[in-house]
């Protein structure tokens, strides 16, 4: 296939082929469907239980595949920053959002989460050295105002929504989990780094996990094939597909391509369950949206 050539900050050009392409593609799509899938399952298992049952399957699917090809096992050295991973980007990002969305409709979530890229450029600044121009730190100011409309949209009474406030550190927790993979991606394969942190998620789920077995028995068989799907899909094969593309661009270009999530949920979020997020919610999302695409496309030295 033919490549674009993308500028960076490093004024080295990074190719977006068509396999990068087609793993961004993945990525968005399959985290479009989670948050819909995970609206499906929370009335039966609710958010600790999800999260566990979810990254279960996740983890048993990566394990048949780690055997079948003999996946090597990381470095003692890359313990610390593997487990950093799973705790920021799995635990905690997918409990804050199982209990966000509680309250907050999968498309206000998932506009939310598009918020991501924003903090994502303030963390690569931070910690891998990449800069924002003035236009930058302008469309933060228009994300963060478009996710306090979205916030206020989503409250039924007055005031700001908890459980959108959950969502946001759900998304501040994925930038991170995104920036500390970085070196890792130097090292290891982009399967080898998202199964890494699936399996150490996974153990800091474990605790979570007591009466899992009498909740499966008695949850309608609909809620447990979305907790499955939120496994295999979202999970084990986008996680994997977003480390491919964290591997072949900088952090804060890959993350831009992101804010195209929640026209998918708004659109899968209507088929399945037959939601729409509220006017006022909406109009903080274009907000939010508006500032990301400023730092994507005039806040970054070039």
């Amino acid at each position: 296939m033919q490549s674009t050539v993308l500028k960076v900050s490093s004024n080295r050009p990074v190719r977006l082929t068509g396999w990068t392409a087609t793993a961004i593609a993945t990525t968005v799509v399959l985290w479009a469907s989670a948050f819909v899938a995970i609206r499906a399952a929370l009335p039966a298992y609710g958010p600790t239980y999800l999260a566990v049952l979810r990254f279960l399957a996740a983890s048993a699917v990566l394990t048949i595949y780690a055997l079948i090809v003999r996946l090597r096992l990381p470095e003692w050295r890359d313990l610390p920053r593997i487990a950093l991973c799973g705790l920021v980007g799995i635990a905690g990002y997918n409990l804050a959002l199982n209990t966000g969305e509680q309250t907050v409709t999968a498309g206000a979530a998932s506009l939310l989460v598009n918020t991501g890229p924003i903090w994502t450029a303030l963390l690569a600044m931070v910690l891998l050295g990449e800069r924002l121009r003035i236009w930058g730190w302008v469309g933060i100011v228009i994300s963060f105002l478009g996710a306090a409309v979205i916030a206020w949209g989503e409250q039924q009474g007055l005031g700001l929504s908890w459980g959108a406030g959950l969502v946001l550190l759900a998304a501040i927790q994925l930038s991170l989990y995104s920036v500390l993979q970085k070196p890792l991606l130097q090292r290891y394969r982009p399967v080898e780094v998202a199964t890494y942190a699936i399996w150490a998620g996974t153990l800091m789920l474990l605790p979570f996990s007591a009466g899992l077995p009498a909740i499966v028995a008695v949850a309608p068989l609909s809620s447990t094939l979305a907790a499955l799907f939120l496994g295999i899909g979202p999970a084990a094969l986008a996680y994997i597909a977003w480390a491919v593309a964290l591997a072949r661009l900088p952090a804060g270009r890959a993350s831009s391509f992101l804010y195209l999530v929640p026209a998918f949920v708004l659109l899968i979020a209507w088929l399945w369950l037959g939601e729409i997020p509220g006017l006022l919610s909406l109009i903080g999302g274009g907000i939010a949206i508006g500032g990301v695409v400023i730092v994507a496309t005039l806040g970054r030295q070039q």
